[in-house]
């Protein structure tokens, strides 16, 4: 599968959770599997704990983070302490 046809299983709409990036028919927002994934959950762990969704719609979202790492600096800097 694509980087393109990964994509499309993400949706963006205004009358749909806030117009936030969900994954294409549920609402199911891309943070939260980025969330889940960044904690340790497996793929496998993601699909079991939502029904219907697919391996290929955590990829999807991984493709739609790497996609907005693209487009904007996000400051993750330490800061120091004294």
């Amino acid at each position: 599968m694509t980087r393109e046809d990964l994509l499309l299983r993400i949706s963006v709409d205004p009358n749909v959770c806030f117009g936030k990036p969900c994954v294409r028919g549920h609402r199911i927002w891309v943070s939260l599997i980025l969330d889940l994934l960044a904690s340790g959950s497996t793929t496998r762990e993601i699909v079991d704990d939502y029904p219907g969704l697919e391996e290929a719609d955590i990829r999807a979202c991984i493709a739609y983070g790497a996609e907005m790492s693209r487009e904007r600096f996000v400051d993750v800097s330490v800061k120091k302490t004294a």
